[in-house]
């Protein structure tokens, strides 16, 4: 054993989780792909371009805090460190600068946070379109904002927050076209009491809009039979809205259509996971301190189920106590006591998410595209193709992968697994849980083979 507890992310769950066991006095190792702390929430807060911190607002500066507070801490943290492969006995495989080396602790965290959900729709794979969450990364990464007009499409608060960003920025905003059905209004409302509960992320909701309102953003809503046009570029996007075919004229498209647990590393190490009829995706099964089906592993923030920021620090400190307490740090009593202000403060910010999850649930055409929308990208396999996959008797994605290579490019399926998977249940007449998922296979990302060949059994990263 190199540690008592390897944490993989330095997002809010990690940061979180790093600075709890430090302070139980476990020898921890944070490791994260990123130059510096933050994760995707708090990308390069620590760094920032001052003007550019104003313009995304003090949610996201909140995240200097808790980079401040790691970087006086005194965890050990490996920056720019690419965790290719975790064993199940909890081996960690790691490339920085160029070579490899291992970690291995009797307990693990994974805080590797959500990924953004694929939106498949015809014309997604042409040049100018962008996910949402790519364009909020430009910005804080490097100031840099889309130009030309940029037209935004789907649902969720983070499609209306960049929208407001890039307003601030200087972009363009051609307009706002939502997808989220009409149906999905009346859902909400068996779960607007527990909305009405936490007013201040309504207020945040309500500023954004009459920030968009007020710049007279054209906005669309319950848009359908979407279409990105273009031949070389993007050129417009078609759809109708209110029964009337529109197109609008664009340069750039952001698609967002809510964000998913990152499973990658879970369904590595092949732990039980459940799918989640709400939020439409997998998600891995944890106990009440984080843990798997594994012992040991436990997974903290979105990884586990999308919860916000907030909510993923108090994850964090909660499966840190989990870790200490599995190796005798502390015992049940201090456990408890540990954790309740972390479980306050996590109730309190999930008591919108069925509100959020029910206003914005993706609509069934971006689920279930179709045949003729490219939903792998790496390999160019459409949605049609997958559905002949099912005709001629494949049962699961990974049967379809051996027929079709739909999800054998790098992205190792991280694109096009969900949408596999429902479209395949759909065709078959099953549910997304008795199709299954893709078995991810180490490495995670592709590595050099002088990385692999460099593999030392020195534990310490650079030596």
């Amino acid at each position: 054993m190199t540690h008592d507890l390897v944490i993989i992310g330095a997002g809010p769950a990690g940061m979180s989780a790093a600075l709890t066991a430090a302070s139980i006095g476990m020898k921890t190792v944070l490791l994260d792909e990123q130059p510096r702390a933050g994760g995707q929430i708090y990308r390069n807060v620590t760094a920032v371009d001052p003007k550019v911190a104003t313009l995304l607002g003090p949610d996201y500066t909140h995240g200097r805090t808790l980079a401040d507070r790691l970087q006086r801490s005194g965890v050990e943290v490996h920056y720019g460190a690419m965790v290719w492969d975790v064993a199940r006995d909890l081996t960690v495989s790691v490339q920085h600068d160029g070579k490899s080396f291992q970690l291995r602790a009797p307990q693990l965290i994974a805080a590797t946070g959500a990924m953004e959900r694929a939106s498949p729709m015809p014309g997604w794979t042409l040049p100018g379109v962008l996910n949402a969450g790519a364009a909020q990364i430009a910005l804080k990464s490097a100031g840099a904002v889309p130009s030309g007009p940029v037209l935004l499409v789907g649902g969720g608060p983070l499609l209306l927050l960049v929208a407001c960003q890039l307003l601030e920025a200087g972009a363009t905003v051609a307009g706002i076209v939502e997808t989220s059905p009409g149906d999905n209004r009346g859902a909400a409302m068996n779960h607007v009491m527990g909305a009405i509960s936490t007013p201040t992320y309504l207020a945040k909701g309500l500023r954004m809009i009459w920030r968009l309102r007020k710049a007279g953003v054209p906005w669309f809503t319950q848009a359908t039979q979407l279409r990105i046009d273009g031949r070389e570029r993007v050129e417009g996007v078609s759809f109708i809205a209110n029964g009337q075919q529109r197109h609008i004229d664009c340069s750039v498209v952001l698609l967002h259509h809510g964000v998913v647990p990152n499973t990658q590393i879970s369904r590595l190490m092949r732990v039980a996971h459940t799918w989640d009829s709400n939020q439409l995706a997998w998600r891995p099964n944890v106990d009440e301190w984080g843990e798997t089906s594994l012992a040991g592993f436990r997974i903290a923030g979105d990884g586990a189920s999308i919860t916000g920021a907030i909510a993923a620090e108090a994850s964090g400190e909660i499966a840190a106590i989990g870790a200490a307490h599995a190796l005798q740090r502390i015992n049940d009593s201090e456990r408890g006591q540990r954790a309740t202000r972390a479980r306050t403060a996590l109730a309190r910010q999930l008591r919108i998410r069925p509100f959020l999850e029910a206003l914005y649930r993706p609509p069934q055409w971006i689920n279930v595209p179709a045949d003729e929308t490219i939903v792998c990208r790496c390999e160019e396999v459409t949605a049609g193709r997958v559905r002949e996959m099912a005709r001629l008797g494949c049962q699961g994605p990974n049967q379809t992968k051996f027929f079709s290579r739909c999800g054998m490019g790098p992205c190792q399926g991280r694109m096009c697994g969900l949408a596999v998977t429902q479209v395949l249940a759909d065709e078959l007449g099953k549910l997304p849980d008795q199709v299954g998922a893709y078995h991810i296979r180490t490495p995670l990302k592709p590595i050099p083979l002088a990385s692999l060949a460099s593999m030392s059994s020195k534990t310490t990263c650079g030596t």
